[in-house]
């Protein structure tokens, strides 16, 4: 697909560069494919005119079935700073970086340390059958890479705040190596946002220290594994953070509802922009209550319009973690 899409674009990039005399032309371009590092980008450059920032993923779209378009193509070969996750809904890039001529070119993923992708009891399993033919392709090329492919790490590095923090500080260091004459503002930027965040994240700490139990149920996909590891919590859940799936075998619904009953768990998640189907059949069945966790791998477009941020959407999540855990 995007093969087909850089084959078609080829002279519309050409004519764009020779045309290209908008009045973004003299900004500093820094584009994101995704939600938290255009978060983390928008805080860090506050409110200077002298950049451009775009984020690829509209408001509301799932990231994880995302395709670029022509113009999302151009704007990532155009740009001075691109930042992308890494990880299985960013496959694509890899194709559109080997005909990048200039700017830097971010991984979130390297900005921290990974962990390795996990199932849990309950959950169901992943049906892996998009990665065979990966995996095949890797083993005729790369017999070396091979061993490094069957490990497979979450993407979802910023939900952790601590890991949001190191984020936030790499960035903007990237960010002064190509505009250095904005260094003093760019700075205090930053460490303004991180103490927002080490501020909450003292609070969920707080939270899970004084907790009667350290037990999370999300009856939806579970793209926080960085974020129950980072505050010693125990977690089940009805898919893997990146699942495809939407509809749990009755096994699964069977296991979740008899582990919220056994445990008593008061509050069952579903995360945002999800149908939340099976956090309430899970609910019906057990008189648990269902509340929406952020995990911010995008936002909705009214939260994207009303101006939320990372800081102010785990606030929601820390008044909804007070309810579960004490």
């Amino acid at each position: 697909m995007v093969k087909k899409i850089l084959a078609c674009i080829l002279c519309l990039f050409m004519v764009g560069c020779s045309t290209q005399t908008t009045s973004t032309s003299h900004k500093i371009k820094v584009v994101t494919t995704t939600f938290p590092s255009y978060d983390a980008l928008r805080a860090i450059i506050g409110n200077d005119p002298d950049y451009d920032l775009q984020m690829l993923l509209k408001p509301g779209a799932d990231a994880h079935s995302y395709e670029p378009s022509p113009e999302d193509i151009i704007k990532v070969q155009n740009a001075d700073m691109f930042v992308y996750t890494g990880g299985d809904s960013d496959t694509w890039v890899n194709e559109i970086l080997t005909d990048k001529k200039h700017g830097k070119v971010i991984k979130l993923m390297d900005l921290v340390e990974k962990r390795e992708e996990e199932e849990v009891e309950g959950m169901e399993e992943e049906k892996d059958e998009h990665h065979h033919h990966d995996d095949e392709e890797e083993h005729d090329h790369d017999h070396e890479g091979e061993k490094e492919e069957e490990v497979e790490y979450d993407e979802h590095v910023w939900t952790s705040l601590a890991n949001e923090q190191i984020i936030l500080k790499k960035l903007s260091n990237a960010l002064i190596e190509i505009d250095p004459k904005h260094q003093a503002t760019l700075k205090t930027n930053t460490n303004a946002y991180i103490k927002q965040v080490a501020q909450l994240e003292q609070e969920i700490k707080t939270i899970v220290d004084q907790s009667k139990t350290k037990q999370l149920v999300f009856g939806d996909r579970f793209p926080l594994l960085y974020f129950v590891k980072e505050y010693g919590l125990d977690y089940r859940a009805a898919f893997a953070g990146c699942s495809e799936q939407s509809e749990p075998s009755a096994k699964t619904l069977s296991y979740l509802i008899d582990y919220v009953r056994k445990h008593d768990v008061k509050i069952v998640f579903a995360i945002e922009l999800s149908n939340q189907n099976v956090a309430k059949t899970i609910a019906s069945e057990t008189g648990a209550k269902v509340r929406t966790f952020y995990t911010m791998h995008n936002v909705s477009a009214k939260d994207y319009n009303n101006h939320e941020t990372y800081v102010s959407l785990t606030k929601r999540n820390i008044k909804v973690l007070k309810e579960a855990l004490l």
